[in-house]
């Protein structure tokens, strides 16, 4: 991504990547598609797809711990919460000062506002579930989760 990121940016991103349709088998061929690319950069992350109120995928690589998928199942409920992707919420509470890690009323064992977990919007912009990866600075995650929704686009018509 070479433009800065913004807020702007991140809800433009949401807009151009929703998916027509999605289902069990798509959800299956994201996180493959995701751990491939992960696993030919050796990027030790966690990769977990959640549709339907279930964990549909989940793979971890080399060097990922059990950090980080408690990391992508925090970014994961956040995108559930907020509807927007957790890189999103963190920089609309960067941009008012106030951190998610700040907020009393935030469960700080469920939820974190870092990058690296991305909507699954339907075309009226439903979130149908999330895409989260974790392991990376926190807009290389966001960049990676993305990246896997753009490659099965195509395949969700």
């Amino acid at each position: 991504m070479s433009d800065p990121i913004t807020p702007d940016l991140l809800l433009q991103q949401e807009a151009d990547n929703r998916l027509t349709h999605f289902d069990f088998t798509l959800a299956w061929q994201l996180g493959q598609c995701l751990h491939q690319r992960a696993a030919e950069q050796g990027a030790p992350v966690a990769i977990e797809v959640f549709a339907f109120g279930q964990v549909l995928f989940f793979s971890a690589l080399p060097g990922a711990g059990l950090e980080n998928s408690e990391w992508a199942m925090r970014k994961r409920n956040t995108v559930l919460r907020n509807g927007h992707a957790s890189l999103y919420v963190g920089l609309v509470n960067e941009q008012k000062g106030e951190p998610m890690a700040a907020q009393a009323f935030i469960d700080q064992a469920r939820y974190t506002d870092h990058g690296g977990a991305f909507p699954l919007l339907n075309s009226s912009g439903a979130v149908l579930g999330a895409v989260s990866v974790s392991g990376l600075p926190s807009r290389e995650d966001h960049a990676l989760a993305l990246w896997g929704i753009q490659q099965i686009r195509a395949l969700a018509g």
